[in-house]
């Protein structure tokens, strides 16, 4: 049996706290060989729950329920608190889990918790969109994905929006039991909600299936990153429509057409500023962007830091090659 610690903290939205039970439950009743134990912790004090409308709940663990989980979930606090920093036994327990090999996952602002015990240091992670900058600039030292649905690094898993929770339940049981289990348990979740479920369904089989049909697509873009394409212009390439063409994306990249290109520019860029010694403006060129000005936007969004900086310190980081 594998054991799914939730870290609950106050404020905590009300379908962050349900979700896990819910992935990891269905999972357990409807594939053999997956065997869940989903546990409530918290930390001394916890008091309310269910943001925008708080609730008083208790749970049965406290952060004793952590010593021996194989997964530790840190669910996100409304977007309207302040973010404070962890208190020391949180932290500690956090850090014990990390240091045995856990797994743990961050949902929106319970990224701030999962970096504050430093582990995210030197790694890529998201948040919510709204946080993006906020998490660059109180932690320098991580990687800002700001595009991302679910990011994995290492054991550490972070994701955004509002099924963040849902994102990174199916990552990991997708990890513990391949994609098949992962996705027949979304849809598991999801298709009952529809009264059309089962047209619904095929509908998403076949696009799925359909969906290596744009790796042609996708190596026609990394060839063209520095031309001021549209999502027009990519459907034209794939033979199908803009829409039929966002759906694709999603299923196979986990992002749209543009939020995709975007991503490739900014590691082309990454990529140009470590290996070369062309200036900002022939870099932000060669990538695709309009001006140099942009690319230190979006670039100072992915890494808290400009385009020159980072070049810098990679240098500095960076040992010296043979001869």
């Amino acid at each position: 049996m594998s054991v799914i610690a939730v870290l609950v903290p106050d404020r905590l939205p009300g379908h962050q706290l349900t979700t896990p039970g819910l992935v990891f439950g269905t999972a357990t009743a409807r594939h053999p060989g997956a065997d869940y134990e989903v546990r409530l912790c918290a930390a001394p004090g916890l008091t309310t729950t269910g943001a925008p409308a708080p609730l008083r709940i208790s749970v049965p663990w406290g952060l004793d329920g952590l010593a021996d989980a194989d997964v530790v979930l840190i669910p996100g606090q409304d977007d309207e608190g302040p973010r404070d920093e962890p208190a020391a036994p949180v932290l500690a327990a956090l850090r014990s889990a990390a240091t045995r090999g856990c797994r743990i996952g961050a949902i929106g602002t319970g990224v701030f918790t999962l970096a504050a015990t430093g582990h995210l240091d030197a790694r890529r992670a998201t948040t919510g969109w709204r946080h993006t900058e906020e998490l660059a600039r109180r932690h320098p030292r991580i990687e800002v994905d700001p595009i991302g649905t679910v990011v994995t690094d290492g054991r550490f898993l972070t994701s955004a929006g509002v099924f963040g929770s849902m994102d990174v339940c199916l990552r990991l049981l997708a990890q513990d039991h391949g994609e098949r289990v992962a996705g027949e348990t979304s849809r598991e979740l999801l298709t009952p909600l529809l009264s059309h479920g089962d047209r619904v369904q095929e509908t998403i089989d076949r696009e799925l299936a359909e969906s290596a049909g744009i790796e042609p697509t996708l190596r026609w873009l990394e060839a063209r990153l520095h031309l001021p394409l549209t999502p027009a212009d990519i459907a034209a390439h794939a033979g199908i429509s803009v829409s039929s063409l966002n759906r694709r994306f999603h299923a196979q990249t986990g992002a749209t057409p543009a939020q995709y290109l975007l991503r490739r520019r900014l590691e082309r860029a990454r990529e140009l500023l470590e290996d070369t010694d062309e200036g900002v403006e022939q870099v932000a060129a060669r990538c695709g962007f309009t001006s140099a000005a942009g690319l230190r936007h979006h670039f100072s969004r992915l890494t808290g830091t400009t385009p020159r900086a980072y070049r810098t310190r990679h240098r500095a980081a960076s040992p010296p090659s043979p001869g």
